[in-house]
């Protein structure tokens, strides 16, 4: 598989794990403008959204670490990284994303 498939295989995978945990998460924040993240020295790949959520409004951007791992960061409007979270399972996705919404 060449790097562009990987790429959007794993983009593919996250949205998947999403769903599967809440299917209705992404509507409810508004999610659009969906973007892959190619393979640098930090990440294996990954998925960056826009949000409009009552609590957060700008990016969620998902990496996908080389320790099987996701890295998620929220991002205003002006481009500053409102939250950092490390080394979260893809059981604890919608969980951490919930930052958003403010619940």
């Amino acid at each position: 598989m060449n790097t562009q498939n990987e790429t959007m295989v794993i983009a593919k995978t996250i949205l998947d794990q999403i769903k599967s945990l809440d299917r209705w998460f992404l509507m409810a924040v508004g999610a659009h403008n969906y973007a892959a993240l190619s393979t640098d020295e930090k990440r294996a790949g990954g998925l960056e959204f826009k949000v409009r959520g009552l609590h957060h409004t700008g990016w969620c951007k998902i990496e996908l670490t080389y320790l099987d791992t996701y890295r998620i960061y929220f991002i205003n409007k002006k481009r500053e990284i409102v939250k950092a979270v490390e080394e979260c399972y893809c059981d604890q996705l919608i969980q951490i994303l919930d930052f958003v919404e403010g619940r």
